[in-house]
């Protein structure tokens, strides 16, 4: 008589295991629900989202990339989603909400598919041939501009900032973004970089956003070390120091003995000496402004005070670097070594109190390679969302300045490809034609969430915009304010073309990895290790998110 086989059990009793179906549908899920989440917060007409933290802490903000970065999320197919908003923000600033919302809508159509037996590699595969011509299409529909046209970057800022909380004074900050882009953009031989860490940004509550400025230099967040030292340096002549001004201690332990209170007192002069000398050496330069990384001895502080020398201690590395890009003052790391030629220049450098605080102002640099912008307004909350919708601005003025090309926005980008790629999906032989054409209506779904949260029937809108897009073209939207198509671009609602196409992008990678899973494996020591996942049911399953 054979003998009864058992089932071989291979992992741990404590390990969860979802095979097949059941894991494709939990990640698809999970990817559904972070894409819903935010869904709301689209568009010029979208809503606000209130996060608050275990400690009561509030953040209210529409912007993507700050509710999911603010959102406590285990799952990790929904971490794979937040991943998309987070590329999005580093590559152009703007655009996380389409990018996650895109990403959504990819996954529940294809669980269409799915359901039809349609196999994940043929969906994820179709996905892949779509996002490639996608890119073509958005190429070929893309409108190249002057990085000189102010007009143009200006109308780019004030559509990333229209719904965000900071949109009644979008006209002052438009101006600041554009201005402070262009001041750090660099020109090498037609083509330009621009770095937006060289803008620094300094918030304070007191006032009206109206209050905002461009500072022409760097506002230092510290003020000066002494009270005896002048409050503001006119031409000033700037030293950067990344060592501290105090005795050095020895390297080696060494015991020394003291057998007279004269020895003593020879110590206590040397200290005085090697600190006086180190003053001595700045003041020779001809500085008369010193900003100091590391920490100033109370001794050297009284004498740079009697020099009438103007200092900052413990100051950042990057208020550092920004200060060199600005003043054109090169970083010493040795006191001996610092000469004139080592100097920046800086119009004016003054302490100023601002709100409750005292901040340093280095301010009317001669052609500043580094600049800040001083944000003001009434509440805490709205000086954050200030921030935001300046960072979005700057990001997308950025963005334009150096790639040069932009697309209508408004829906119109969306139903010119899915238009397109309609009629690229019949081209293509093949079970890929059906995920071509499940990425195609994905697409559909940013002008139909823009509708929404406008208050409008998205069929309507739909159908207006196919036959309206057909017949006055590719720069046909839909204007949320009273429902009607119009050319976008004619209206002033433009986008960088990377934020569609990084977004396409994105989405598509990111679906396609989810789609392309069939196992997921849990088990408890692998959450209580290398900080994995995450496990149980919490951590898993769906509802965990």
């Amino acid at each position: 008589m054979a003998k009864m086989k058992q089932p071989m059990q291979v992992t741990s009793e404590e390990t969860q295991r979802f095979l097949g179906r059941d894991a494709q549908r939990m990640n698809i899920l999970a990817g559904r629900i972070v894409a819903e989440t935010i869904k709301t917060t689209l568009g010029p007409r979208g809503m606000d989202k209130m996060l608050v933290d275990s400690l009561g802490d509030v953040v209210i903000t529409n912007d993507g990339a700050t509710i999911l970065d603010e959102m406590d999320i285990a799952h990790p197919a929904a971490k794979m989603i937040v991943e998309v908003a987070k590329t999005q923000d580093d590559e152009v600033g703007d655009g996380t909400t389409t990018a996650v919302v895109l990403t959504g809508e990819l996954l529940k159509n294809a669980e269409v598919l799915l359901d039809q037996n349609v196999h994940p590699t043929i969906i994820a595969s179709g996905y892949k041939l779509a996002a490639e011509e996608a890119e073509k299409i958005l190429n070929s529909m893309a409108t190249k501009v002057d990085p000189d046209n102010d007009k143009i970057l200006r109308q780019a800022a004030e559509t990333a900032m229209t719904g965000k909380g900071a949109e009644k004074a979008k006209d002052t900050l438009v101006a600041l973004a554009v201005k402070a882009v262009r001041q750090v953009a660099v020109n090498d031989n037609g083509k330009y970089f621009v770095d937006t860490e060289n803008i620094k940004v300094e918030k304070k509550e007191g006032g009206s956003v109206e209050d905002s400025a461009l500072i022409q230099g760097i506002i230092i967040d510290k003020e000066k070390v002494h009270p005896g030292m002048p409050r503001k340096i006119k031409n000033a002549k700037i030293a950067l120091l990344d060592s501290a001004m105090e005795v050095h201690k020895t390297e080696t332990d060494a015991e020394i003995r003291i057998t007279s209170p004269d020895q003593m007192q020879a110590f206590i002069e040397q200290e005085e000496k090697t600190l006086k000398d180190m003053v001595e050496n700045i003041a020779k330069t001809g500085a008369n402004v010193l900003f100091c990384q590391k920490g100033i001895d109370d001794l050297a502080q009284h004498y740079l005070a009697k020099k009438g020398i103007f200092a900052v201690r413990r100051a950042k590395k990057s208020d550092m670097e920004r200060l060199s890009k600005a003043t054109g003052a090169k970083v010493v790391t040795k006191i001996e070594d610092l000469s004139p030629e080592d100097l920046g220049y800086a119009g004016v450098v003054e302490e100023k109190k601002v709100g409750k605080d005292k901040m340093t102002f280095v301010e009317e640099c001669k052609n500043p390679k580094a600049v800040s912008l001083l944000l003001r307004g009434g509440t805490e909350h709205f000086v954050d969302s200030v921030e935001r919708a300046l960072e979005d601005a700057i990001g997308v003025v950025a963005t334009i300045i150096k790639d040069r090309t932009v697309v209508a926005g408004g829906g119109a980008a969306e139903i010119e490809l899915s238009k397109k790629l309609l009629d690229y999906a019949s081209k293509v032989g093949g079970r890929e034609q059906l995920a071509i054409k499940a990425f195609a209506d994905a697409l559909e779904i940013i002008p139909r969430t823009l509708a929404e949260n406008a208050g409008i029937d998205p069929i309507d809108i739909l159908v207006k915009l196919r036959s309206t897009h057909e017949r006055d073209g590719k720069n046909t939207g839909f204007d949320v304010f009273d429902g009607e198509s119009k050319d976008m671009m004619k209206k002033g609602v433009v986008e960088p073309l990377r934020i569609k196409s990084q977004a396409v992008k994105s989405s598509s990678e990111a679906a396609i990895m989810i789609l392309r899973i069939d196992d997921v494996i849990a088990a408890s020591e692998l959450g209580k290790g290398a900080g994995g996942p995450p496990t149980g049911p919490e951590g898993m399953g769906p509802e965990g998110y």
